[in-house]
């Protein structure tokens, strides 16, 4: 999702390049898992009759715990009901887009998170975007 508009299942992303290198943003399109957050993972629940569903985490605490599932619907689970809560090792992003997607394509995907990032920065009514080295000199 970017400014409110695409997808629900993934984060939004109109801010993501604001604490970003081009480089760390190219990486984590290229090789989604490697420094995937716990919290960011798919999850699968199985409850105590057997039934399953897969989603992302939206909220948990110590006694329940609701996900949101592909096709956009919520569920809210007691985890006393639940046999198992498996936490995906992989994203939901797929991870061959280093091999889906040509040097030219990465190179415009990660400029456009770079171009948003900068003006949802800009719009806010900040001057420089943070973490930014050749920003920073003056």
């Amino acid at each position: 999702m970017v400014n409110g508009e695409g997808g629900f299942i993934g984060s939004d992303l109109s801010n993501y390049s604001d604490a970003r290198s081009a480089d760390d943003i190219r990486s984590v399109i290229t090789d989604p898992g490697k420094s995937l957050d716990p919290r960011k993972r798919p999850v699968t629940v199985t409850t105590l009759n057997g039934k399953t569903q897969t989603g992302m985490t939206r909220n948990e605490d110590n006694f329940s715990l609701q996900i949101q599932a592909l096709d956009g619907t919520f569920h809210l689970f007691t985890k006393s009901e639940l046999r198992s809560i498996e936490y995906q090792a992989q994203p939901l992003m797929p991870a061959d887009y280093g091999s889906r997607l040509s040097r030219e394509e990465l190179d415009n995907l990660v400029s456009y998170l770079m171009s948003i990032g900068r003006a949802n920065f800009v719009r806010s009514g900040n001057k420089r975007p943070p973490g930014r080295d050749e920003d920073a000199k003056e």
